[in-house]
């Protein structure tokens, strides 16, 4: 029942618009799921049954690779679970030779590492706006933010942080001619735009960034795209769907552009964020005053060591061997629908079938609970309020019996 207040508020105005199917969905076993292990794709679930999952964003299988295990087994003995300190007064070793790693995949960049991305984004945005970073000049009048309206929650929230730096607009990249015009005003108004979008959406498609570039570009901005679920997946060294999609760009990433990522997705850590910048000089004023590195604590040492070797092997050809597994996957799941789903096609690991309303994806939902499959059912404000989406993530590790498990059961397309 909608409350009432006296003055309402994007939180107040999601509960109110919420429905009961993801309690409902949590009542009927079909999502809130808890595990006691795994093997490959199928886990155990604590009541002793097996499922196969398909929900795990760990694209690529790296967060239960041996190397990656036995790099975080290993200094879980050397110096514990942690060091309860902020980087700026120390930090484990593994942490440096993990952001140089880094910055090699992409491209000799400055790599900074955070414990989540959106630590990421609340650390380094404030300083964007604010023209501290040294090779991103910000005009006298200010910063003006625009954020795509499909961007993760994690920038979305931060709108009240942003407006105590500059404006703060929200634009819709299927309409380039709208953003176009916001960027002109904000040109006009003597400000530097600063876009923030997606690059792999986590319930949606590929966003174009090479166009939304060109556009910030002819209006002196920045575009900042926060490509978590883009990392790893594509690339010979598996810089990710963003950085790949500018190789093509005369110079490659062009400086303009500021690449976030994810340790916790494809990349194979259980958390962390990074971000890439053009120079030295803009990683030690981020390490200065970027509130979470000051203030917050490190991530987990056995994490950041599993990182390190996951950079390793981003390096040495076996992520692009897993990358061959991945794709071999995402191309079985879609000849199995049809092309139906979205995303079918693309070079995302994330496939999703939309319903017109909430009982028809509950419904989809519990046959692949009773088949033994698990997946994301979303609603509302996931996905347009009233409609259903059953969200599936492909992995490398999936076999092709799973898959063809998992599309018979889901009734979508051939």
């Amino acid at each position: 029942m909608p409350r009432t207040t006296e003055r309402s508020n994007w939180v107040s105005t999601r509960v109110d618009k919420t429905s009961d199917a993801l309690t409902r969905a949590i009542a009927a076993d079909l999502t809130s799921h808890v595990f006691a292990a795994r093997e490959g794709k199928e886990v155990i679930l604590a009541d002793g049954s097996r499922a196969v999952e398909f929900i795990s964003c760990s694209y690529l299988g790296l967060d239960t690779h041996p190397a990656l295990v036995e790099a975080a087994v290993t200094t879980l003995r050397r110096v514990g679970v942690q060091f309860s300190s902020s980087r700026t007064r120390m930090r484990y070793e593994d942490l440096e030779a993990l952001e140089s790693l880094l910055g090699a995949i992409y491209g000799d960049r400055h790599a900074t590492c955070f414990t989540a991305v959106g630590s990421v984004h609340l650390g380094v945005l404030p300083l964007l706006g604010s023209g501290v970073l040294p090779s991103y000049p910000i005009a006298r009048n200010g910063a003006a933010f625009l954020i795509e309206r499909t961007a993760h929650a994690s920038l979305q929230v931060l709108r009240g942080v942003l407006e105590q730096i500059g404006t703060v607009d929200r634009f819709d990249c299927e309409r380039p001619e709208e953003l176009a015009a916001r960027l002109a005003a904000v040109q006009e108004a003597g400000r530097t735009p600063i876009v923030l979008v997606d690059g792999v959406g986590s319930m949606g498609g590929l966003i174009d960034v090479r166009g939304l570039y060109g556009l910030c570009a002819a209006a002196g901005g920045y575009l900042y795209v926060d490509d978590a679920h883009g990392v790893s997946i594509t690339g010979a060294r598996g810089a990710g769907f963003a950085y790949e999609e500018f190789r093509g760009l005369p110079g490659g990433l062009p400086a303009s552009v500021v690449l976030v990522g994810s340790l916790a997705k494809a990349f194979g850590g259980s958390n962390g964020g990074f971000v890439v910048l053009n120079s030295e000089e803009d990683s030690v004023q981020l390490r200065k005053f970027g509130n979470p590195l000051i203030f917050g604590g490190p991530i987990a040492l056995p994490v950041v060591s599993a990182c390190r070797v996951s950079a390793e092997l981003h390096l040495d050809g076996t992520v692009a061997r897993l990358q061959r597994d991945l794709w071999r996957n995402t191309e079985l799941f879609d000849s199995r629908t049809g092309g139906a789903l979205f995303n079918a096609g693309t070079r995302s690991p994330i496939r999703g079938a939309f319903f017109e309303n909430e009982e028809d994806a509950l419904l989809a939902a519990g046959r692949l609970r009773k088949a033994g499959i698990i997946v994301t059912p979303a609603f509302f404000p996931t996905v347009a309020k009233g409609s259903g989406l059953i969200r599936m993530a492909v992995s490398a590790l999936h076999t092709a019996e799973q898959i063809e498990l998992a599309t018979n059961e889901l009734g979508v397309g051939a």
